[in-house]
């Protein structure tokens, strides 16, 4: 992975699409695509920004959640990540990774859709950390159906349960162990806001995501803690090569998002006031619109902001 601190040309400094058709069952294992999505694994460089603190990230072991554990134990904090039980290889690639900035690294294997799971993960992080400060609920949930009439109550549920009831349940389980001072930080979308038909249901507890972040911050608050949502756009993930790779085609950019640029939108969500919402509209509609320049520095804005959520 090329330095990008160093004066480069930006349309040449990663690849670009069109990239071979890849199915994979979902979830997906990111170490299978071609390319593999850079989570910071060699471009990330930290700084000790969270030196000395304990990080829960649910969805750890790939996308967002991978980036944001890779950072977070490169700024100094030690992390827990919860994942799928079939997302092992994935998840222990991050475990390593962590181990190797001389964090402690907890692997909490479960599904999030499991009430009593998701209430026992926090207990299981805190214990093996010693302590939480920063809630990165993340975990997710995407499926495409092109018509409402084949959008089962099923899949429905499943969505719902997986990016909404485990965002409550966890966040219910995690609040009594957080000290003033501390972060909690939601992934929601650019869905939220600009839905794509075929994402229905996503989109819509994409929107309850942002909307729930909003008011915990208002309850929050008056215990000291924080709690912002991160509202990306479309990025390279297994998320695209497990289903259709919706997002990613209807972007056509002139490189695919890196999931380690929204690594520094968590840093940042982690250290300012709460109840704000970080989004990159802009730059999906750079997208779109080509400005092709312009973006990557806008990428880079938008990662920077999960450092700021944490710390």
């Amino acid at each position: 992975m090329a330095d990008r601190l160093t004066l480069q040309d930006p349309r040449n400094q990663y690849p670009k699409p069109p990239f071979p058709k890849q199915p994979q069952p979902a979830p997906g294992i990111a170490a299978q695509m071609d390319p593999t999505p850079d989570h910071g694994e060699e471009s990330y460089v930290g700084s000790g920004k969270l030196k000395g603190r304990k990080a829960l990230v649910t969805g750890g072991d790939s996308g967002i959640g991978r980036a944001a554990a890779i950072a977070y134990a490169r700024e100094g904090a030690d992390v827990a990540i919860a994942y799928l039980p079939s997302e092992e290889s994935d998840a222990q690639a991050v475990i390593a990774l962590i181990e190797a900035e001389g964090r402690k690294a907890v692997a909490l294997p479960g599904d999030v859709m499991d009430e009593a799971w998701c209430r026992q993960s926090v207990d299981d992080a805190v214990a093996g950390l010693g302590g939480l400060d920063i809630l990165v609920i993340n975990a997710g949930r995407q499926q495409f159906r092109d018509d409402v009439q084949v959008l089962s109550s099923d899949d429905f549920d499943r969505t719902m349960k997986t990016n909404l009831y485990a965002l409550h349940w966890i966040a219910q389980a995690a609040v009594p162990h957080l000290p003033a001072g501390a972060s909690v930080i939601t992934t929601a979308s650019i869905q939220a806001y600009d839905p794509s038909a075929i994402l229905l249901d996503y989109a819509t507890t994409k929107a309850g995501i942002v909307a729930y972040t909003k008011a915990l911050a208002k309850q929050l608050i008056e215990k000291g803690i924080r709690a912002n949502v991160v509202a990306p756009g479309p990025f390279w993930t297994v998320r695209s090569a497990a289903g259709k790779g919706h997002e990613i085609r209807r972007a056509e950019p002139v490189r695919p998002p890196r999931p380690t640029r929204r690594d520094r939108a968590h840093l940042c969500a982690a250290g300012v006031a709460g109840g704000q919402l970080y989004h990159r509209r802009g730059l999906w509609c750079d997208w779109r619109r080509g400005y092709r320049l312009n973006s990557a520095a806008l990428w880079a804005c938008l990662s920077r902001l999960y450092i700021m959520a944490a710390g």
